[in-house]
């Protein structure tokens, strides 16, 4: 059965390009918005640098500034949107389109491959390896799996089927797709803000990915020691430090570490002596160097200015992806989606050889699993949330992603390959995870219940402190952060192609 015609929706994807006869005076007004937004930006940054070197500058005046420079930068936006619009109406053709595309007002995916892949890297993301194993190791180990396949089944493959199907059916985004029911036309311009706020941290996470992945290519990873250029009387592998009062001379006394103190051949002060909490190399690595992070919200800081230029590459990595439409970042994907799988499964192998991963594993899915947990509205409640946020659903882009399906397309069974892949995903990196973490907690003499971390705590310091104490942890590091990276940009394609606020319409 034929069905309707194809392509009765809107672009939601990428702007339709201007032809020549468009109005020269919208393309110059459009140039100009785009210079004086980019100067702002410019003048904000600036402000904020020269509020921070002044002395006595209270620290509202420069927030207060440079929010005044990024509201009129959002007004230039607007004004650019407009301009689009117009710009629009003279050419509706897509040049992206392919002549035998049965949509031919949208495109349609060039392979069924590509839309697979796409959906897949969309919904397996960074939440799959650094949330997932922490959650499952929270709740009971094994026993966690059952709430979560049930979940799976009852919450998260029906409402993935259905948006995907929603989308395929209408070719339309999640804002036009409410056409159907004009009151409920709010859900989807809710969704298209999710994706909008979602977008933007989710860069900041690929931006650091990179920073640590140009960092890894040294022959010693720098988190592998307390370096004395970053490091205090804190930096140490031992869960506890001891510092002490040593005498230079009659007057003068200071506190230092006592390891450093034995070194330099002194003597603590008797009774002086004062234990503290140890950090890791890889906790003040990542506080002092890579974020520079600040006391407060009462001091911002100043620009980390490597970190922005890791923001600005990822901006710029996901832009080229998305040139041509789901034409180049259906072709990206196939990349950025399948490698996470090869790194995991290597992952995987190097962590079963190390010795303590047995332990690890236990504490993950094994002997330590606590059943007893099933009872606990948390786990069950942990479990939804896990399946919500990992397969994507609500934020709009499947039904972006399927949008560009054509309309006889079998997608039942695309969301129940895709979910089940994503299930499997968490579960696999878990064992990636935890076998490493195992063998840390062994050579440590630490409990693993001392090591498990989550989020970034674990992508940033638990996991790459591990990675620095393995033979050849360079090459360990660079894999785990380019994996964290091509896990980052799947999930950005969709979100940033759907959620563009310069497209004709959603």
């Amino acid at each position: 059965m034929k069905g309707p015609k194809a392509g009765t929706g809107d672009a939601i994807f990428y702007a339709s390009p201007m032809e020549e006869s468009e109005d020269p005076v919208l393309t110059m007004i459009t140039y100009v918005g785009l210079s004086l937004s980019l100067l702002c930006l410019f003048l904000a940054a600036l402000t904020f640098l020269l509020c921070r070197s002044i002395q006595n500058t209270s620290t509202s005046l420069h927030l207060q500034l440079s929010i005044c420079l990024f509201l009129a930068y959002l007004l230039f936006l607007t004004g650019i949107k407009r301009t689009e619009l117009k710009n629009a109406e003279v050419a509706p053709k897509d040049l992206h389109v392919n002549e035998n595309d049965e949509n031919q007002e949208r495109g349609n995916w060039s392979k069924k491959s590509d839309y697979l892949l796409s959906m897949i890297g969309y919904a397996v993301g960074l939440g799959n390896v650094w949330r997932f194993p922490y959650l499952t190791y929270n709740n009971g180990g094994g026993a966690f799996l059952i709430p979560y396949v049930i979940m799976l089944a009852l919450a998260g493959l029906p409402l993935f089927f259905l948006e995907c199907s929603m989308g395929q059916f209408s070719s339309l985004g999640p804002v036009s797709i409410w056409r159907i029911l004009p009151l409920f036309q709010g859900v989807g311009i809710t969704m298209v803000l999710i994706s909008i706020f979602v977008t933007i941290y989710y860069n900041v996470i690929i931006a650091y990915s990179l920073y640590y992945l140009f960092a890894s290519f040294q022959r010693e990873l720098p988190w592998s020691k307390c370096s004395i250029s970053w490091a205090d009387g804190n930096c140490s592998r031992s869960p506890f430090v001891t510092h002490c009062n040593v005498s230079i001379s009659i007057n003068e006394t200071f506190q230092a570490n006592k390891s450093w103190v034995d070194a330099n051949n002194l003597t603590c002060i008797n009774g002086s002596e004062v234990y503290q909490t140890g950090q890791l190399p890889s906790e003040q690595y990542w506080n002092k160097v890579a974020l520079q992070r600040s006391s407060g919200l009462d001091e911002t800081g100043v620009i980390v200015w490597y970190l922005a230029l890791c923001l600005l590459l990822a901006w710029l990595i996901v832009g080229a992806a998305l040139f041509k439409g789901i034409k180049s970042s259906g072709k990206v994907v196939y990349f950025t989606a399948l490698f996470p799988y090869v790194v995991l499964l290597i992952l995987v192998i190097r962590g079963a050889t190390l010795e303590g991963a047995s332990k690890g594993i236990s504490y993950y899915i094994g002997a330590q699993s606590d059943f007893a947990k099933l009872k606990d509205a948390e786990v069950w409640k942990d479990a939804a949330t896990q399946i919500f946020y990992s397969l994507s659903v609500a934020w709009g882009g499947l039904v972006a992603l399927s949008s560009y399906n054509k309309f006889n397309n079998n997608c039942y069974s695309d969301a129940i390959v895709v979910c089940v892949t994503n299930c499997l995903t968490s579960v696999f990196a878990g064992f990636a995870i935890f076998s490493i973490l195992g063998h840390m907690a062994h050579i440590s003499g630490k409990e693993v219940t001392q090591v498990v971390k989550s989020g970034f705590d674990l992508a940033f310091i638990a996991y790459p402190e591990a990675l620095a104490q393995l033979p050849g942890g360079p090459f360990w590091s660079i894999l785990f952060f380019f994996m964290l990276l091509t896990l980052g940009l799947d999930s950005q394609f969709a979100s940033i192609a759907h959620c563009n606020l310069l497209q004709t319409s959603c």
